[in-house]
Formats: structure tokens, sequence, C-alpha cells
């Protein structure tokens, strides 16, 4: 029975092979839909798996109690006009120096760095690249765990005379450098010469993530705050702080002393509002969740019009294909075979066309996630779980859009299919 069914199966897919052949233009049609479906999932699902990845490295490296400060809230659904009467907010002013070296000297904080994020072209040589750029201030290495060596982190005096110097992490180093020593060269970073002075080791957790400075499968690079600014033109409004509490403060604690410097420092009366925004990590991850939660919404909702255009495809041909072969399913059932038998033929071959565009859109948005984690700083990886998934929609797509054509050919009276024309 079981060597029957594999034959009955084998012979599905011969013949669905056989209708690819005879009707390209449909059956290619049906397997670019499908591929489409497949490959929005698989490419998406490897880009998002690659930022949760970082994102969590991050959030690790600064440590449970450590928080954030930024210029306006995190808002992820509401949209701002022109005339800034929905987000008042953008009128914020930015975070300053100063007002980070306040918040330092406070008896409950251990640390505070002013940070931006950028992003740069690295030459040196005949090698180029894109890669990130963490931008610090000297009390970086505070609130972010690692080692440089060879080198050394940069100096007060280095950051407050702008020097060109640049600190890179190992994969920028070797991507740049190859096994030669990287240290004290000069590379080029948005056409401006900087020296490397240090290669960032990332110190990996118990949980084994490295820290968001080194960035473990991303190439980056650590440049002083003042040197990008001069040099590099930094956009200082955007400007955060990373704040981290002395031992034993709890996050509640330090966020009150900090909203107070901060209040005081911009003059707030009682009965202004803040405008700044502290984000503990708990906050941060909620808005990470709601924004990818909305990302992956609209990912399956691609997804899904590329399988429905695929499946449309599948009842189309599959339905031609039955009429076609009106006669040859009458000859087959005047010499015994049953209707499951014929419902299982058509089905066979119905998954095997989008199987074939299955197979397709998984290796393109395979190819998807090793271009984006060979030539970006996302390090985007394919999780076995979207490829099943990927896989099993496909299949679910090519029985459901495969069954009406089946069962329209398992229920085809013999003697009448035999005088088909």
């Amino acid at each position: 029975m079981v060597f029957a069914r594999l034959t009955v199966a084998l012979e599905g897919v011969g013949i669905a092979f056989d209708a690819i052949r005879a009707n390209k233009v449909r059956a290619g049609l049906t397997i670019m839909g499908v591929a489409i479906g497949v490959f929005v999932v698989v490419a998406m699902s490897s880009v998002v798996t690659g930022i949760n990845e970082s994102f969590a490295r991050d959030l690790e490296a600064a440590g449970p109690t450590s928080f954030y400060i930024y210029r306006r809230p995190l808002n992820t659904i509401n949209s701002c006009d022109p005339t800034e009467e929905i987000c008042p907010d953008r009128r914020n002013p930015g975070i300053t120096i100063a007002e980070a070296q306040a918040i330092q000297a406070l008896p409950s904080i251990q640390a505070v760095t002013a940070h931006v994020g950028m992003g740069g072209q690295f030459k040196y040589k005949d090698r180029s690249l894109g890669a990130g750029i963490e931008v610090y201030t000297p009390s970086w290495t505070g609130v972010d765990g690692g080692d440089i060596y060879p080198g050394r982190s940069f100096t007060e005096p280095e950051n407050e005379s702008g020097s060109r110097v640049i600190i890179l992490n190992e994969k920028l180093a070797k991507n740049l450098f190859g096994d030669s020593d990287p240290m004290d060269k000069v590379i080029t970073v948005n056409d401006v010469s900087m020296t490397v002075i240090g290669i960032y080791h990332y110190t990996a957790s118990p949980m084994g993530t490295p820290t968001s400075a080194g960035g473990g499968d991303s190439p980056k690079a650590i440049v002083p705050y003042e040197t990008a600014r001069r040099h590099m033109n930094l956009w200082t409004r955007g400007t955060d702080l990373i704040v981290k509490p002395r031992p034993g403060v709890t996050v509640e604690k330090a966020t009150d002393d900090v909203t107070a410097v901060l209040r005081a420092k911009r003059g707030l009366k009682p009965s202004r509002d803040n405008n700044f925004a502290i984000v503990t990590q708990d906050r941060l991850m909620d808005v990470y969740n709601e924004l990818f939660g909305t990302f992956f919404l609209v990912m399956l909702a691609l997804s899904g019009v590329g399988l429905m255009v695929g499946g449309i495809g599948v009842i189309a041909i599959m339905m031609i294909s039955v009429t076609e072969r009106t006669r040859e399913i009458g000859v087959r059932k005047a010499l015994g075979a049953t209707r499951a038998t014929i419902l299982w033929q058509f089905l066979v071959e119905a998954v095997t066309l989008t199987a074939i565009g299955a197979i397709i859109g998984l290796l393109a948005g395979m190819a998807v996630a090793y271009i984006v984690r060979t030539f970006t700083p996302v390090p985007a990886s394919t999780p076995l779980l979207w490829v099943v998934t990927a896989l099993g929609m496909t299949a679910f797509t090519g029985i459901l859009f495969g069954m009406l054509p089946a069962m329209r050919a398992a229920r085809l009276d013999p003697v009448a299919a035999l005088r088909h024309e």
C-alpha cells in the first residue's frame, strides 16, 4: 500500500513537470507568486532576527539597571505634521555634554556617556566597505564592557582637541586589513583621515551575548565625540546618554535623581512637563516589540498576498490541466483507478508546483540574508523555524488551492470522460 502510494506520488511529480513544460507561462506565474511569498517571509525574518540579536546585545552590554536619556520620547505609531502641533516635543532642546557632566556628578551615578550612532564608508588602500560608527565621549568604557588590545581607548585631551583617532572592532579590522597589523595605520572614514589606536574585542556575557560597541558579527568603529562633531558633520541633536547607576542603586532612585538635575539645568518650573525622555530598558523593550510587531504583521500580509497570487495560479493551471486530461482520467478510471487515486495524483501535482516556488523563494531569501550579513552591520540569519513555516505555508497553499481541481477530476464520470474530445 505504501509502495503504491509512493509510485502514484512520483507519477504525480512527473506529470507536474510535464505540465510545467507544456504551459511554461502559466506555471511560471504560479511559481513566481509562491516564490515571492516565501521570499518575503524568509528575507524579512532573517533581517528581523539579526536586528533582534543586535538589540539584545546592546541591552546586555549596558547592564540590567542602565537607562537612556533622549531628546524626545520614543513614539512608534504617532507621526508629526510639519507644523509640529501634533508633536510639540520636536522643539525639545538637544542633550548637551554639560548635562552629561552634571549627571555624572550625582552620587547615585557610576558612569555616563554621550552617544550618537551613525554610519560611514571606510577605506584602506584598495579596500572599501560601509560599517557602523559609535560616537562616544571618553567615559564610554564605564558603560560598555569589553577589552581593547592591542592599543587603547581615546583620552579626554584627545576628545577635547578633536584628534582624528579611531578604534576598530575585530570584524572591521579583519575586513580592512586582513592578517596585517592595523595599529597606527591611517584609514579614511567618510573622506576623513583617521589613525587606528586600538582594536576592540567584545566580552561575552554569561548568556553568550557580546557588547554593543563590539557587535561581534558586525563591523563597527568607535570615534571620539568631539572628533565626529568637528570633522564628520555629526548631528549633535541626535545625542543620547547612556547612564549606569552605582551598584545597589535602584533604577527608580537613579532616574529620579537624573530627572531633578535635568529639570534644574533646563530651568523647568514645576508646572511644566519634561522636555526630555528617560527610557528604561523595560520601556525600550516595549517600544521595540511594538515597532517590530507592526513590522511583522506587514511582513505576513505581504507574504500572504504572494501566496494568494500563487494559489490562484495553482487553481487556474490545475483546472486547465484537468480539462486537457479529461479523456486520460476516463481511461484511468475505466482501468480501475479510484476517486482517491485521482484526487491524490492531482494534489501531488499541485503541491509540486508550489514546492518549486518555495525552493526558489527560500534560496533567494537566504541569499538576501547573506548579503545583509556581509555588507551591513546587521547580523542577519535565517531561523530554521521560519524555513519550516515558509515551507509549511506553501504545502498548505498547494493542498488548499489544488483541492478544487483535484475534486473535480476525481468526480468525473468515466463514460463521459472517455467521450470527451
